[in-house]
Protein backbone atom coordinates (compact mmCIF):
# COMPACT_ATOMS: atom_id res chain seq x y z
CA UNK A 1 0.00 0.00 0.00
CA UNK A 2 1.37 3.40 -0.98
CA UNK A 3 0.94 5.97 1.83
CA UNK A 4 3.09 8.65 0.23
CA UNK A 5 1.38 12.02 -0.23
CA UNK A 6 0.00 12.96 -3.63
CA UNK A 7 2.34 15.69 -4.88
CA UNK A 8 0.36 16.44 -8.02
CA UNK A 9 -1.44 19.80 -8.14
CA UNK A 10 -5.00 19.82 -6.85
CA UNK A 11 -5.98 22.05 -9.79
CA UNK A 12 -4.09 22.56 -13.04
CA UNK A 13 -4.83 24.82 -16.01
CA UNK A 14 -3.01 23.90 -19.20
CA UNK A 15 -3.28 26.55 -21.93
CA UNK A 16 -6.91 27.22 -20.98
CA UNK A 17 -8.89 29.88 -22.82
CA UNK A 18 -12.54 30.81 -22.49
CA UNK A 19 -14.57 32.71 -25.07
CA UNK A 20 -18.12 34.00 -25.07
CA UNK A 21 -19.83 32.56 -28.10
CA UNK A 22 -21.53 35.37 -29.94
CA UNK A 23 -21.13 37.96 -32.63
CA UNK A 24 -17.87 39.29 -31.18
CA UNK A 25 -16.59 35.89 -29.91
CA UNK A 26 -15.05 37.80 -27.00
CA UNK A 27 -12.21 36.08 -25.11
CA UNK A 28 -12.50 36.38 -21.33
CA UNK A 29 -9.53 34.18 -20.52
CA UNK A 30 -6.44 33.66 -22.67
CA UNK A 31 -4.01 30.74 -22.55
CA UNK A 32 -4.01 30.31 -18.77
CA UNK A 33 -1.29 28.08 -17.31
CA UNK A 34 -1.63 27.79 -13.56
CA UNK A 35 -1.20 25.19 -10.83
CA UNK A 36 -2.88 25.23 -7.42
CA UNK A 37 -1.03 23.10 -4.91
CA UNK A 38 -2.76 20.98 -2.28
CA UNK A 39 -3.37 22.83 0.96
CA UNK A 40 -2.44 26.28 -0.30
CA UNK A 41 -4.50 29.47 -0.55
CA UNK A 42 -3.99 30.82 -4.04
CA UNK A 43 -5.38 34.33 -4.40
CA UNK A 44 -6.56 35.53 -7.81
CA UNK A 45 -5.94 39.28 -7.72
CA UNK A 46 -7.10 41.69 -10.38
CA UNK A 47 -9.48 44.44 -11.38
CA UNK A 48 -13.03 43.86 -12.59
CA UNK A 49 -12.93 42.08 -15.94
CA UNK A 50 -9.49 40.56 -15.38
CA UNK A 51 -10.79 36.97 -15.56
CA UNK A 52 -10.79 36.05 -11.86
CA UNK A 53 -14.38 34.87 -11.52
CA UNK A 54 -14.28 33.19 -14.93
CA UNK A 55 -11.27 31.18 -13.72
CA UNK A 56 -13.16 30.21 -10.57
CA UNK A 57 -16.26 29.12 -12.47
CA UNK A 58 -14.18 26.89 -14.74
CA UNK A 59 -12.95 24.94 -11.72
CA UNK A 60 -16.42 23.80 -10.63
CA UNK A 61 -17.59 23.48 -14.24
CA UNK A 62 -20.08 26.32 -14.22
CA UNK A 63 -18.20 27.20 -17.41
CA UNK A 64 -16.32 24.89 -19.77
CA UNK A 65 -12.95 25.76 -21.36
CA UNK A 66 -13.04 26.83 -25.00
CA UNK A 67 -9.47 25.58 -25.45
CA UNK A 68 -6.87 23.78 -23.38
CA UNK A 69 -7.24 21.35 -20.52
CA UNK A 70 -8.25 21.83 -16.90
CA UNK A 71 -7.51 19.10 -14.36
CA UNK A 72 -9.03 18.76 -10.90
CA UNK A 73 -7.47 16.18 -8.60
CA UNK A 74 -5.31 15.08 -11.56
CA UNK A 75 -8.37 14.20 -13.68
CA UNK A 76 -9.38 16.16 -16.80
CA UNK A 77 -12.53 18.07 -15.94
CA UNK A 78 -14.35 16.66 -18.96
CA UNK A 79 -14.05 13.20 -17.36
CA UNK A 80 -15.70 14.25 -14.10
CA UNK A 81 -19.35 13.68 -13.33
CA UNK A 82 -20.41 17.30 -12.79
CA UNK A 83 -22.50 16.54 -9.70
CA UNK A 84 -19.70 14.61 -8.01
CA UNK A 85 -17.23 17.35 -8.91
CA UNK A 86 -19.33 20.11 -7.37
CA UNK A 87 -20.00 18.15 -4.20
CA UNK A 88 -16.26 17.93 -3.54
CA UNK A 89 -15.85 21.69 -3.98
CA UNK A 90 -17.13 24.21 -1.43
CA UNK A 91 -18.22 27.52 -2.95
CA UNK A 92 -18.50 30.81 -1.04
CA UNK A 93 -19.64 34.00 -2.77
CA UNK A 94 -20.04 37.61 -1.72
CA UNK A 95 -23.84 37.47 -1.70
CA UNK A 96 -23.64 34.27 0.42
CA UNK A 97 -26.50 32.61 -1.51
CA UNK A 98 -28.27 31.13 1.51
CA UNK A 99 -31.79 29.82 0.95
CA UNK A 100 -33.99 32.41 2.72
CA UNK A 101 -36.79 29.94 3.51
CA UNK A 102 -34.34 27.45 5.10
CA UNK A 103 -33.14 27.74 8.68
CA UNK A 104 -29.41 28.03 9.29
CA UNK A 105 -29.39 24.35 10.20
CA UNK A 106 -31.00 23.33 6.90
CA UNK A 107 -28.69 25.61 4.92
CA UNK A 108 -25.55 24.15 6.50
CA UNK A 109 -26.83 20.58 6.22
CA UNK A 110 -27.87 20.90 2.58
CA UNK A 111 -25.08 18.93 0.90
CA UNK A 112 -24.89 16.25 3.63
CA UNK A 113 -28.65 15.82 3.22
CA UNK A 114 -28.27 15.44 -0.55
CA UNK A 115 -25.50 12.91 0.15
CA UNK A 116 -27.97 10.94 2.31
CA UNK A 117 -26.12 11.31 5.58
CA UNK A 118 -28.12 10.02 8.59
CA UNK A 119 -30.09 12.76 10.36
CA UNK A 120 -28.10 12.33 13.57
CA UNK A 121 -24.82 12.77 11.72
CA UNK A 122 -26.10 15.88 9.94
CA UNK A 123 -27.23 17.42 13.23
CA UNK A 124 -23.83 16.74 14.78
CA UNK A 125 -22.06 18.17 11.75
CA UNK A 126 -24.16 21.35 11.93
CA UNK A 127 -23.17 21.77 15.57
CA UNK A 128 -19.50 21.25 14.65
CA UNK A 129 -19.69 23.78 11.83
CA UNK A 130 -21.39 26.44 13.93
CA UNK A 131 -18.65 26.08 16.54
CA UNK A 132 -15.97 26.11 13.85
CA UNK A 133 -17.12 29.46 12.42
CA UNK A 134 -17.79 31.03 15.81
CA UNK A 135 -21.59 31.04 15.90
CA UNK A 136 -23.80 30.24 18.89
CA UNK A 137 -25.64 26.89 18.70
CA UNK A 138 -29.00 28.68 18.96
CA UNK A 139 -28.27 30.25 15.55
CA UNK A 140 -29.25 26.90 14.01
CA UNK A 141 -32.98 27.63 14.28
CA UNK A 142 -32.83 31.15 12.87
CA UNK A 143 -33.40 32.27 9.27
CA UNK A 144 -30.89 34.23 7.15
CA UNK A 145 -33.01 37.41 7.39
CA UNK A 146 -32.55 37.32 11.17
CA UNK A 147 -28.75 37.40 10.93
CA UNK A 148 -26.21 40.18 10.44
CA UNK A 149 -24.09 40.30 7.29
CA UNK A 150 -21.12 38.85 9.13
CA UNK A 151 -23.22 36.04 10.57
CA UNK A 152 -24.64 35.18 7.16
CA UNK A 153 -21.14 35.04 5.72
CA UNK A 154 -20.06 32.68 8.51
CA UNK A 155 -23.03 30.45 7.72
CA UNK A 156 -21.99 30.51 4.05
CA UNK A 157 -18.51 29.30 5.01
CA UNK A 158 -19.98 26.64 7.30
CA UNK A 159 -22.25 25.38 4.52
CA UNK A 160 -19.32 25.21 2.08
CA UNK A 161 -17.31 23.14 4.57
CA UNK A 162 -20.11 20.91 5.87
CA UNK A 163 -19.41 17.89 3.66
CA UNK A 164 -15.63 18.31 4.20
CA UNK A 165 -14.72 19.06 0.56
CA UNK A 166 -10.99 19.08 -0.26
CA UNK A 167 -11.31 22.25 -2.39
CA UNK A 168 -12.82 25.60 -1.44
CA UNK A 169 -13.60 28.39 -3.92
CA UNK A 170 -14.18 31.87 -2.49
CA UNK A 171 -15.34 34.73 -4.71
CA UNK A 172 -14.95 38.11 -2.95
CA UNK A 173 -16.51 36.51 0.15
CA UNK A 174 -15.91 39.46 2.50
CA UNK A 175 -16.28 42.30 0.00
CA UNK A 176 -19.74 43.47 1.07
CA UNK A 177 -18.96 43.64 4.79
CA UNK A 178 -18.05 46.66 6.86
CA UNK A 179 -14.29 47.08 7.47
CA UNK A 180 -14.31 45.80 11.07
CA UNK A 181 -16.36 42.68 10.31
CA UNK A 182 -14.28 42.06 7.19
CA UNK A 183 -11.04 42.20 9.19
CA UNK A 184 -12.49 39.83 11.79
CA UNK A 185 -13.51 37.29 9.16
CA UNK A 186 -10.18 37.52 7.36
CA UNK A 187 -8.34 36.61 10.55
CA UNK A 188 -10.86 33.88 11.36
CA UNK A 189 -10.31 32.46 7.87
CA UNK A 190 -6.56 32.34 8.50
CA UNK A 191 -7.10 30.39 11.71
CA UNK A 192 -9.51 28.02 9.97
CA UNK A 193 -7.06 27.37 7.17
CA UNK A 194 -4.26 26.58 9.63
CA UNK A 195 -6.48 23.87 11.10
CA UNK A 196 -8.15 22.51 7.95
CA UNK A 197 -5.48 22.92 5.25
CA UNK A 198 -8.00 23.00 2.42
CA UNK A 199 -6.99 23.81 -1.14
CA UNK A 200 -8.40 27.32 -1.51
CA UNK A 201 -8.77 29.56 -4.56
CA UNK A 202 -9.69 33.03 -3.31
CA UNK A 203 -10.79 35.88 -5.59
CA UNK A 204 -10.26 39.51 -4.58
CA UNK A 205 -9.40 42.91 -6.00
CA UNK A 206 -8.06 44.05 -2.61
CA UNK A 207 -4.26 43.90 -2.36
CA UNK A 208 -4.22 44.01 1.43
CA UNK A 209 -6.54 41.01 1.56
CA UNK A 210 -4.40 39.15 -0.97
CA UNK A 211 -1.21 39.82 0.98
CA UNK A 212 -2.81 38.73 4.25
CA UNK A 213 -4.53 35.55 3.10
CA UNK A 214 -2.58 34.23 0.14
CA UNK A 215 0.09 31.56 0.10
CA UNK A 216 0.67 32.84 -3.44
CA UNK A 217 -0.87 35.65 -5.47
CA UNK A 218 -1.83 35.16 -9.13
CA UNK A 219 -2.03 38.62 -10.68
CA UNK A 220 -4.46 38.86 -13.60
CA UNK A 221 -5.27 41.55 -16.15
CA UNK A 222 -7.62 41.50 -19.17
CA UNK A 223 -8.00 37.72 -19.08
CA UNK A 224 -4.28 37.01 -18.85
CA UNK A 225 -2.10 35.77 -16.03
CA UNK A 226 0.66 38.30 -15.38
CA UNK A 227 2.62 36.35 -12.76
CA UNK A 228 2.31 34.13 -9.69
CA UNK A 229 4.29 35.14 -6.61
CA UNK A 230 4.42 34.80 -2.86
CA UNK A 231 3.26 37.90 -0.95
CA UNK A 232 6.90 38.74 -0.22
CA UNK A 233 7.86 38.43 -3.89
CA UNK A 234 4.86 40.56 -4.86
CA UNK A 235 5.93 43.35 -2.53
CA UNK A 236 9.40 43.31 -4.09
CA UNK A 237 8.15 43.03 -7.67
CA UNK A 238 9.07 45.62 -10.30
CA UNK A 239 6.27 44.46 -12.62
CA UNK A 240 4.31 47.60 -13.65
CA UNK A 241 0.85 46.27 -12.74
CA UNK A 242 2.07 45.06 -9.35
CA UNK A 243 3.63 48.48 -8.76
CA UNK A 244 0.33 50.15 -9.65
CA UNK A 245 -1.47 48.00 -7.10
CA UNK A 246 1.08 48.78 -4.41
CA UNK A 247 0.81 52.49 -5.09
CA UNK A 248 -2.99 52.40 -5.04
CA UNK A 249 -3.08 50.56 -1.70
CA UNK A 250 -0.13 52.32 -0.13
CA UNK A 251 1.84 49.08 -0.01
CA UNK A 252 4.87 50.13 -2.01
CA UNK A 253 8.08 48.34 -1.16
Amino acid sequence: MNDSPDLRPAIEFRNVSYRLNGADDRELLHNLNLEVQRGETLVLLGRSGSGKTTTLKLINHLLAPSDGELRVEARPIREWDVIRLRRMIGYVIQEVGLFPHFTVERNIGLVPTIENWPASRIAERVREMLKLVGLDPETATRYPRELSGGQRQRVGVARALAADPPILLMDEPFGALDPITRAELQHEFLELQKRLRKTVVFVTHDLREALLLGTRIALMEAGRLINVQTPEEFLNSREPLAAAYKNAFGAGA
